[in-house]
């Protein structure tokens, strides 16, 4: 389908969440011919004004889906609407000659947008980033039956049915039942609230502007005595260093030997005077 799938919005009677529910529940349901005709326009000729007609009559199973996870302390009417971009894109995707019904192919679409603006904005810290947190965060307090913390027994069975780590159940757990804190203390604390926030008692470890300046400062001297110590050493030794360590194809004592016509040995302690030579310039100067 070459032709992109525009966002629409219907004609309500009011502008509140009632009244689109109202709205979508009096939209007649289509049957399986109208559907399949519909669907071939859209997928096979592109006719985006097919895309309507198959929306609307699904809207109500987006408000269904969509109530399931009110549990979650989010406002119904985001949800639904997250749910809606769900429907809308399992439509553009949709292709009739598969042979199943759209409602059963959307399904997954909705609650795949809902899961994930749950995840968003549930807390301010995400904390279900891979695929077994998300399974845990979407079912473990369905499969919680009491209350208080699992045991180890419960904990082993959770994770058996999920298919998931003892100690993913765990950490998820302990993610479910913590809460966000703010690194500030909030304004109208008094000095024993704010002594415990996390921006009283968390050190920076990293450097202060003072140190990083000198420690470039520092980086800078030794390395220019690098390059005069090198610049200092004869041509040979330069060689030596060179081929041995400063080339991105490294040559061998034997190599080196065979180039200049001496051993090995002397390769060997050519290289050891030059670095003795470089170590004195820069402790020297430092």
């Amino acid at each position: 389908m070459s032709t992109a799938l525009r966002i629409f919005s219907p004609t309500l009677p009011a502008s509140s969440l009632d009244s689109f529910i109202h709205y979508a529940n009096k939209i007649p349901m289509l049957s399986q011919e109208d559907e399949q005709k519909y669907a071939t326009k859209l997928f096979c000729e592109g006719d985006v004004s097919a895309a309507k007609e198959l929306i609307l009559p699904h809207l109500r199973y987006v408000i269904k889906i969509a109530r399931g996870y009110s549990g979650y302390g989010l406002a119904l009417g985001d949800l639904i609407q997250e749910g809606n971009v769900g429907l809308m894109k399992a439509v553009r995707r949709f292709n009739p000659e598969v042979g199943v019904r759209l409602v059963s192919f959307a399904v997954h679409w909705i609650k795949a947008e809902i899961h994930e603006f749950i995840i968003k904005n549930w807390r301010i810290v995400k904390i279900a980033t891979t695929k077994s947190q998300r399974k845990l965060f979407f079912n473990l307090r369905r499969m919680k039956h009491r209350l208080g913390w699992f045991t180890q027994q419960e904990i082993a069975d959770v994770a058996k049915d999920l298919g998931v780590a003892p100690e993913a159940v765990m950490q998820m757990e302990a993610r479910l039942n913590s809460a966000d804190a703010s690194f500030d203390a909030a304004p109208d604390s008094d000095a024993e609230e704010a002594a415990f926030s996390p921006s009283q008692y968390l050190v920076d470890q990293s450097a202060n502007p003072e140190q990083v300046l000198e420690q470039n400062s520092s980086e800078a001297v030794r390395q220019e005595l690098l390059y005069q110590a090198l610049d200092d050493l004869d041509e040979r030794s330069k060689m030596v260093l060179n081929a041995r360590w400063l080339s991105q194809d490294k040559a061998t004592l034997h190599e080196l030997a065979a180039k200049l016509g001496v051993s090995a040995e002397r390769i060997r302690q050519i290289e050891v005077a030059a670095f003795k030579k470089i170590k004195a310039v820069v402790q020297q100067a430092a």
